[in-house]
């Protein structure tokens, strides 16, 4: 076994489990609970924030890597809605230049009345922006829609209509917004699930939790508790009434990854209105492209969702009806599968109808529940919990700091790709053994950026690496695998962990990998 150079757990762990009363604790490291315990901290809260698994393990590692105002809803008419995510979208594009950026996105004209019809609704989209738009919508020709996207079929071809939007790199954002959680003093721990809630004259006073890695329990005090585990609130709810009734409804958002030759532009594609009504985008992440996404509603949710072959084939049809050459089964890199925390609908509702609106939920005890949303309006949703918080437990009132916060690593140098998610800490990694030697000839990361993943990013485990710290699980799941053993070596020097451990990391990030590729 190799002596740990740097893990910081036992002190992480030290500092989570004090005998202290916390202003606030936040169950769930997703993007609304990085939210809210950023909000609580930078507010001068006493902030702890527990995770079960990993920051960002669930859904807000999944999406489809867009930060915008949702052009689907302003068509079902929430424009309240869809002018908060605009508002929200140029926030975070000052807040954090290092992690979005603009990306045109062209909807291809085939029919007569595409260009009047989706141009007059995309100037509405830029007027709910106001002085936060990125960029104007436009109408473009034919020879101009073929050099934004070369790839498209020509037959019919038109033009098409130019709007523009933000692009992210989710779990990237979860651990940015974590690293300046710690910034402004607060706590957070993953691998450390919450077990029981507990209670002093019938209102939530706490949470006892569990440390993964040894099996060892906790409790904690607490004025407030926000439960903001996605679509895993019902099970929280459950451990302070056993008789809540579901708030959920879940459905499930399917993504494959391919080649950047199917879409060489500097544009994303997307299609207003696949056969089934729904969206579907093409877009350029990381050199790779990102199709999809799927609403399929889900009787249950689990850690590791899976694509049914139907939404695959969905996704494929669909992108064939645009590209060409179109990207096969043979093509995927990579599926993903994020699920999505609809608040229940009446009976019988299509989840592709419902709002994705957040919602805010205070129990008899006072157990505050913040779900739906998404990525876009983090900060917001954030705020408004923080806010009800606060009035819950008396804290001092205190105004929000977070619409003018600039986040972690704050750059807007023009970093090559990979790296640029790092901002200002890509220089202090680009300095770390290993830094010019990648893992993978298919990849574009370094052995450093495990080192540093371990080291200042509270990375556990080779899942927590490839997946969400470096994103290559989900741009070729089959070289990431080949990656692990590497990984795990690497990890193991930086945490002190002996071969034992190395072979079952191995062992169990090959499993999860085999899930994100298709069947041949």
């Amino acid at each position: 076994m190799t002596s740990p150079a740097t893990d910081s757990r036992p002190q992480l762990l030290q500092a989570a489990s004090q005998d202290i009363l916390w202003d606030v604790l936040v169950i769930g490291g997703g993007a609304s609970g990085l939210g809210a315990a950023l909000e609580a901290a930078t507010r001068g809260y006493r902030t702890l924030l527990l995770e079960a698994h990993d920051y960002a393990k669930g859904t807000s590692s999944r999406s489809t890597k867009l930060v915008h105002g949702g052009v689907r809803y302003l068509a079902q008419g929430n424009v309240s809605l869809v002018r908060e995510a605009l508002h929200e979208r140029g926030l975070l594009k000052k807040n954090a230049p290092h992690l979005v950026h603009d990306l045109g996105f062209l909807i291809a004209a085939y029919t007569w009345w595409s260009k009047p019809f989706y141009g007059i609704g995309l100037k509405m989209y830029d007027a709910l922006a106001g002085k936060l738009n990125l960029k104007p919508s436009r109408l473009v020709g034919r020879d101009e829609a073929l050099s934004l996207a070369p790839t498209l079929k020509k037959s019919g071809l038109s033009g098409g209509v130019l709007y523009f939007d933000g692009q992210f790199d989710d779990s990237r954002l979860a651990i940015t917004l974590l690293r300046t959680f710690e910034d402004y003093s607060g706590v957070a721990l993953n691998a450390a699930p919450v077990v029981g809630l507990t209670k002093s004259g019938g209102k939530i006073s706490g949470a006892t939790f569990r440390d993964s890695e040894t099996g060892r329990e906790y409790t904690v005090r607490a004025r407030t508790v926000i439960n903001a585990t996605g679509v895993f609130v019902d099970s929280v709810r459950r451990m302070d009434d056993a008789k809540a009734k579901p708030m959920l409804s879940p459905s499930q958002g399917v993504h494959v990854v391919v080649d950047r030759r199917f879409l060489p532009g500097n544009s994303a594609l997307m299609v207003p209105r696949t056969d089934d009504g729904r969206v579907l985008f093409a877009v350029p992440w990381h050199d790779h492209v990102v199709i999809g996404t799927t609403d399929t509603a889900v009787p249950e949710v689990s850690l590791e969702p899976r694509a049914l072959p139907e939404e695959i084939e969905f996704i494929l049809q669909t992108a064939a009806q645009y590209l060409d050459p179109a990207p096969t089964r043979a093509d995927v890199r990579s599926v993903y599968v994020g699920l999505r925390p609809l608040v229940k609908a009446a009976e019988g509702s299509d989840t592709k109808a419902l709002s994705r609106d957040h919602v805010i939920r205070i129990s008899e005890s006072g157990l505050l529940t913040l779900t739906g949303g998404k990525w876009t309006t983090y900060r917001r949703m954030g705020e408004d919990a923080v806010n009800r918080a606060a009035e819950l437990a008396g804290l001092p009132p205190r105004l929000t700091l977070t619409p003018g916060l600039p986040l972690h690593g704050w750059s807007q140098a023009d970093i090559a790709d990979h790296w640029k998610v790092y901002g200002t800490d890509a220089a202090s990694i680009q300095a770390l053994e290993g830094a010019k030697t990648l893992l993978h000839p298919e990849l574009p990361y370094s052995e450093a950026e495990v080192r540093w993943a371990a080291r200042m990013e509270q990375a556990r485990s080779v899942e927590d690496v490839l997946s969400r710290r470096l994103r290559a699980l989900l741009l070729n799941a089959r070289a990431s695998g080949e990656a692990a053993p590497r990984t795990a070596a690497l990890l193991a020097e930086e945490l002190g962990k002996d071969a034992t451990w190395q072979a079952e990391q191995v062992r169990a990030y090959r499993e999860l990998a085999a899930g994100y590729m298709l069947p041949g």
